[in-house]
């Protein structure tokens, strides 16, 4: 027998004190099932006689559809996401052989949507204080092209931070993953940093301007948004170190995703993720074109006159309401008519040629 399982699982401990003297112990604990699928690859006769395998190597293949929405395999420090297989084979007067056996899920995060190709930009400032003495204000702004990236791309940083204190402050950028943990109501989180990067002290009463810093994604994992008990985040944070002080903080959403950007651009991708282009059509022309038919071979003289003369408004309502781009194709491989040096239709006798002088 076969069985596949899918779930997600969080549990952790909190110590609470009652009192001086009394201290307890409380426990959060949820799971979330993603797959179930059982499966009986060798069932036995009718009859209720045991099935008799002869001695040597049995294969049984086995396949089984996944659903549409699954979360990306997790293994986090209060919960993970998992999925496995399970086989049992059952032998009379006989324990049952067990194997199991992890596979990963990735879930598909395409950045190519409006949403995550969107800029996103922020601003803060801070008094930096020290012994109730105000020394001044920083201020920071950054900005970056657009929300989804994937790992192993470069977030280029754009930003300016105006320190106008007396001290020199020192500004950094890094990339934070938030996992979040979900159970009876109560959010457990632990934040790490996933890398960074730190610029050049900045003297006081100047600025310093980030013109497309670079800050390289590392291999980590894709964001998991659609879990109930668990999430994972990130955020690229830009903080100036003040001294005397906290930190001045301005946080920028990130989501990592697994599909990239579209090869023809940011601006456009989002476009081209909606209406995918086909170009498997190019493999079948051939490299040396044959040369055109006459017009006269191919459109009849009367079927010239109605083919060019141009549609009336009802003939084009249902074209124009329909995707118009198949009413441009029914003319696009017709042939133009041939170049001759003797007119066809000469002008009659009768009319008097008109002087060009005149």
């Amino acid at each position: 027998r076969l069985r596949a399982m899918g779930a997600a699982r969080v549990h952790w401990t909190e110590s609470r004190s009652a009192g001086s003297s009394t201290a307890y112990t409380q426990s959060y604990s949820d799971q979330v099932e993603f797959l179930s699928h059982r499966d009986t690859l060798m069932a036995p006769p009718d009859n209720g006689e045991a099935t008799v395998l002869q001695a040597g190597r049995h294969e049984f293949p086995f396949t089984f559809q996944l659903p549409e929405t699954l979360a990306t395999s997790f293994e986090g420090k209060h919960g993970s996401v998992r999925y496995w297989v399970k086989a049992k084979l059952h032998r009379p007067w006989s324990t049952v052989k067990k194997a199991k056996k992890e596979f990963t899920v990735i879930e598909p995060i395409d950045i190519n949507t409006p949403a995550l190709l969107a800029p996103q930009a922020g601003a803060k400032e801070k008094l930096a204080r020290a012994w109730y003495c105000n020394r001044g204000q920083v201020s920071v702004t950054a900005k970056i092209d657009r929300k989804g990236y994937t790992p192993g791309e470069v977030i280029p940083i754009f930003a300016e931070i105006d320190n106008c204190t007396s001290r020199a402050v020192v500004p950094k950028a890094a990339i934070i993953q938030t996992q979040t943990f979900i159970a009876r109501g109560t959010k457990k989180q632990k934040k790490s940093v996933v890398t960074s990067i730190t610029g050049d002290p900045i003297p006081a009463g100047k600025r310093e301007v980030w013109h497309g810093r670079a800050l390289k994604i590392p291999p980590v994992g894709p964001s998991i948004l659609q879990c109930r008990i668990i999430q994972v985040e990130y955020s690229l944070k830009v903080c100036v170190d003040i001294p005397g002080t906290s930190k001045l903080l301005l946080e920028l959403p990130l989501v990592i995703g697994t599909i990239p950007l579209h090869p023809f651009g940011s601006r456009t991708s989002s476009v081209s993720s909606q209406y995918s282009v086909n170009l498997d059509w190019l493999s079948t022309i051939p490299e040396q074109l044959e040369a055109p038919p006459e017009y006269s071979a191919v459109v009849s003289s009367p079927e010239a006159e109605q083919s060019l003369a141009p549609p009336c408004r009802s003939e084009l309502g249902d074209i124009l309401e329909g995707p118009f781009f198949a009413y441009i194709q029914e003319f696009r491989f017709r042939p133009p008519p041939l170049y001759s040096e003797v007119d066809p239709n000469p002008a009659s006798e009768s009319i008097r040629p008109r002087c060009m002088t005149c």
